[in-house]
């Protein structure tokens, strides 16, 4: 499949400039029609099989789908909603003391703050570096992680399209002894991904952006030389091995960060949408992605926020007026989103073309 095939299985691409991937992508037929037929096959061939043992069996299609597109084994996989979800089971599953401190980031989604303020009102610390220009400042990082017992960023801003040098920063974090969980949703889809390279001890992700999968169908990775360090408050039958028994011993693996029953939908649009992304090929995704980027980047002059140089298919551009921008935009058929910070920001994806970027830039 190249580019061009997968841009005509995207329904939306036919009435829109579809330019926000980067908050969430537009599915191909194919991983709608995949979410339809297991949901239709749950509900109807009721009498042809075990409903749960049907929907483990595509829960494990899944995680391993998951695994295969990220470097990982089955068993470090956990079936989550989304990252925020993945997110915020870590959080609560550390036995935290007040005093205990936290690190992250001024480029981390809500998703990446949220689980630690809360977290705050119980004492935990929580540090936030401030990262000029998207770019971790490794010295500061350095001397804000020394005494740390976690550590949350992201291997790509969503506030300036940069690239972080995720395997740096765990091997700094855990040389002061802190654990290390990495967002990835803006990477996971658009660029390759081995977690094991990172080292990270938890990576989260949703399939519902770069993936162009379903709402509702993300993962976390939890390094196995790690999962001891966690113990989840949230916990159903699927996250023990023994339900029905008087103890209560987790899963030795990431499934302990499943919880009870869930729609298996989603995570049949997941398969689909991954197998259609490496149909394409990463390296072909990358390639125009730095294509069309380039374009863009080009165009936007003196505006750029993002760096001029191919990180990312997230291109943050200011506005003078980002509300009326938007309008226009909206107007013109272009779905683009405006930033905390008031800048724009477009998301180019492989199925993006050159005509859709110079309409961008002839309203910038």
């Amino acid at each position: 499949m190249d580019p061009a095939a997968l841009r005509a299985d995207i329904p939306a691409c036919e009435s829109c400039a579809y330019l926000n991937t980067g908050a969430s992508g537009p599915s191909p037929r194919s991983v709608v029609e995949a979410v339809t037929e297991a949901q239709r096959r749950h509900e109807f061939d009721v009498c042809a099989t075990d409903h749960y043992t049907a929907a483990a069996d595509l829960l494990e299609e899944a995680r391993a789908a998951v695994a295969d597109h990220v470097g990982a084994r089955p068993a470090d996989i956990a079936l989550v909603a989304s990252t925020g979800d993945g997110i915020s089971r870590v959080a609560n599953a550390i036995d935290w003391e007040p005093g205990d401190r936290v690190v992250n980031t001024d480029l981390e989604h809500p998703s990446g703050v949220l689980p630690w303020r809360r977290l705050a009102e119980q004492g935990v610390e929580v540090t936030t570096l401030s990262c000029p220009e998207g770019r971790l400042p490794m010295d500061a990082y350095r001397e804000a992680v020394a005494d740390a017992k976690l550590v949350c960023l992201s291997s790509e801003s969503w506030v300036h399209g940069t690239r972080l040098a995720v395997e740096r920063a765990v091997e700094v974090a855990h040389d002061a002894g802190a654990l290390v969980v990495v967002d990835s949703v803006q990477t996971v889809g658009q660029h390759p991904i081995d977690v094991t390279e990172w080292g990270a001890d938890v990576v989260c992700a949703s399939g519902h952006k770069w993936l162009l999968g379903p709402w509702g169908a993300g993962f976390t990775y939890v390094n196995p030389d790690s999962i001891d360090s966690f113990r989840p408050r949230h916990i159903g039958y699927r996250s023990v091995t023994e339900p029905n028994g008087e103890g209560l011993e987790y899963h030795p693996d990431a499934s302990r960060f499943e919880v009870s029953t869930t729609s298996v939908a989603p995570y049949a649009g997941l398969i689909e949408a991954i197998e259609t992304i490496e149909a394409v090929g990463l390296e072909a995704v990358e390639a125009r992605i730095e294509r069309l980027t380039d374009r863009l980047k080009a165009g936007l002059a003196g505006r750029l926020v993002s760096p001029r140089e191919y990180e990312s298919g997230l291109v943050v551009f200011e506005a003078d007026d980002p509300e009326t921008f938007l309008a226009r935009a909206d107007d013109a058929g272009l779905v683009v989103r405006d930033l905390p910070s008031g800048d724009v920001r477009a998301s180019v994806h492989a199925f993006n073309t050159a005509a859709e970027v110079d309409r961008l830039l002839e309203m910038a």
